[in-house]
C-alpha cells in the first residue's frame, strides 16, 4: 500500500467517524454476506448500497433493524439486518 492510499483510507475513516458520530477505533466485529435472494438497493444518505452476495465487514450492531457495515470499497453505511447472512 502506498503512502497516498494510506492517507486516503485515513481520511475516509475520519469522515465516517464524523458522519456517524462514531467514537473510538474502527474494529471489524465479523463478516457477513448479503442474501443472494435479496433485491439490490441503491445507497443514499447513511445507507450502504447492496449487491447480492457481497461480503461486508460488520463495524457495529446498532439495533434490531440495522447493522453498521463497510464494503470492499471502504464505504460505510447502514444495512438492514433482514438481508444479512452469517458466513
Amino acid at each position: 500500500m502506498t503512502l497516498k492510499e494510506c492517507k486516503k483510507e485515513e481520511k475516509m475513516d475520519r469522515e465516517f467517524q464524523k458522519k456517524f458520530k462514531f467514537e473510538g477505533s474502527i474494529n471489524v466485529l465479523t463478516r457477513m454476506m448479503v442474501d443472494p435472494a435479496a433485491t439490490e438497493k441503491r445507497g443514499g444518505g447513511k445507507n450502504l448500497p447492496l449487491r447480492r452476495g457481497e461480503i461486508l465487514d460488520v463495524i457495529q450492531f446498532t439495533n434490531q433493524e440495522q447493522i453498521l457495515c463497510r464494503n470492499s470499497q471502504r464505504r460505510y453505511g447502514y444495512v438492514p439486518r433482514a438481508v444479512m447472512l452469517p458466513l
